[in-house]
């Protein structure tokens, strides 16, 4: 009896111990399977940035470029392009012309003629420029041709001579004495200067302009005649190619005195012009 307890009891013994063995070894495998499943991928999860697992959803911003206006396009126009501009700069005299100085005329009616008479212009032909000689005759040796001027007077007096007229385009013959064939213009005409503004000046100003080189040329007598104190509006020269210079020296001797021009007598001038614009100031 004793015997078989022993035995069991040894049996009991082997059995426990293989158990035990056995039991360890599960808790090993066991243990191993839980590392590798709780540090490697929690260790990728922890390397996660929190911030992006909790950041609610961000609006995307509206794009830069406005959506497109249903109203029709409007077309664009270049200043270097527009008509306009264009057009005015096309028409705009060129600096230095006689166009250009016209178009700084101030333009008024006319003056009354009353209180005008040619006295009131100094005494005729004086010797404005103190040579010596008196304005007629210092014209008559600048515009005629083959001229003989009288001994014993400093070259002064002119005796004889050729005009080849502007006014007319014909060769005039000149004789001191032997009839009044050749005059000498005032191109602004003295009455004209008078209600354009002279009336206003003092006998100084008003003798100077009388005896200005500028204003005065040698012409025909029947010619200067017809013109009387016409303006551009109501005489011009017959001589139609000395048109332009004649209505450019108008300009100047009334841009020079500060003379105005009628409405009339601009839009004549200008008419002449236009066919020459480059016409200079002269």
């Amino acid at each position: 009896m004793r015997g078989k307890q022993a035995g069991w009891v040894l049996a009991a013994v082997v059995v426990v111990g293989v158990v035990a063995q056995s039991h360890g070894a599960n808790n090993g495998a066991g243990n191993g399977a839980d590392e590798r499943d709780t540090v490697g991928p929690r260790s990728a999860e922890s390397s996660r940035t929190p911030a992006a697992e909790t950041t609610e959803p961000v609006t995307p911003a509206p794009p830069s470029t406005p959506p497109p206006s249903t109203a029709p396009p409007r077309p664009s126009v270049t200043p270097a392009s527009s008509p306009t501009t264009a057009g005015a700069s096309a028409h705009r005299p060129a600096r230095g012309t006689a166009l250009a100085a016209l178009a700084t005329l101030p333009v008024k009616g006319r003056a009354p003629m009353t209180g005008y008479d040619r006295d009131r212009f100094g005494t005729a032909w004086l010797d404005a420029d103190r040579n010596g000689c008196d304005t007629r005759n210092d014209m008559l040796r600048r515009d005629l041709a083959d001229r003989v001027v009288e001994a014993g007077t400093n070259g002064c007096v002119v005796l004889s001579g050729v005009l080849a007229d502007p006014y007319t385009g014909s060769r005039v013959p000149f004789e001191r004495g032997g009839g009044a064939d050749v005059d000498i213009d005032h191109v602004v005409a003295l009455g004209n200067a008078w209600v354009t503004g002279a009336f206003r000046w003092d006998i100084r100003k008003r003798a100077a302009l009388a005896n200005d080189p500028l204003e005065l040329l040698a012409v025909d007598a029947s010619a200067n005649r017809q013109k009387g104190d016409g303006d551009a509006a109501t005489w011009l020269p017959s001589h139609k190619s000395y048109r332009c210079a004649y209505v450019a020296r108008q300009v100047v001797v009334k841009h020079k005195y500060g003379l105005w021009v009628t409405a009339p007598e601009k839009a004549a001038m200008q008419r002449v012009l236009t066919a020459c614009p480059g016409q200079p100031l002269t």
